[in-house]
C-alpha cells in the first residue's frame, strides 16, 4: 500500500515596503514594468538568453513569462487574480531547481494599500510546502531574493536609482 504524505506547512515569505506613490502607480510599475526592477540575473530561460522582456498578461488566466533577447519564451506562471490597483495574485510555477513546471503551484499575492499620500506594498509568497522536501531550503533562498527585489521595486516606483 502506498501512502501519500501531505507536505508540512512552510511559512510564507512576506515583504512589505511603503512608497511615495498612489496604489495605481505602484500597481502599474509592478505589473507592466517588471523588467525595470527585476534583477537581470534572475532568469530561468533554458536557452540562457538574457532577459529582453518580462510579460504579465493583464487578466485572470493570463500568462507570466520572460522573453529572451534571442526571442525565446520561458513561462514563469499564470495570473490568478487581476484587481487593479488593489492586488494581483500569480501562480509561481518555478521549481526548487529554478525551472518552470506547469504542475507546480506556489502563489504570489501583491497588495497595494493606500496610506495617506503613500502606498503600502505587501508581497506574500505562499503555498511553499508545494516545493516538497526542499521547501524550507528554497524558502530561505526566495526570502532573501524577494527582499532585494522589493527594495528594487520601491526604488522603481519612486523613480530612484536601483539598489
Amino acid at each position: 500500500m502506498n501512502a501519500t504524505i501531505a507536505p508540512s506547512y512552510v511559512e510564507p515569505v512576506v515583504k512589505t515596503t511603503r512608497v511615495k506613490a498612489t496604489p495605481a502607480h505602484a500597481f502599474e510599475v509592478f505589473t507592466r514594468n517588471i523588467k525595470a526592477w527585476w534583477k537581470p540575473e534572475h532568469s530561468i530561460n533554458p536557452t540562457r538568453s538574457a532577459i529582453d522582456k518580462i510579460v504579465l498578461e493583464p487578466r485572470a488566466g493570463g500568462r507570466w513569462y520572460e522573453i529572451g533577447v534571442d526571442g525565446s519564451e520561458c513561462e514563469w506562471g499564470r495570473v490568478l487574480a487581476w484587481d487593479p490597483p488593489k492586488r494581483v495574485v500569480l501562480a509561481w510555477q518555478i521549481t526548487t531547481q529554478w525551472t518552470y513546471d506547469a504542475n507546480l503551484h506556489t502563489e504570489l499575492e501583491v497588495r497595494f494599500e493606500p496610506q495617506g499620500a503613500e502606498t503600502v506594498v505587501t508581497l506574500e509568497h505562499r503555498l511553499l510546502e508545494n516545493w516538497g522536501e526542499k521547501a524550507r531550503e528554497t524558502r530561505d533562498a526566495v526570502n532573501g531574493g524577494w527582499g532585494s527585489l522589493v527594495d528594487r521595486l520601491a526604488a522603481a516606483i519612486e523613480g530612484r536609482p536601483l539598489p
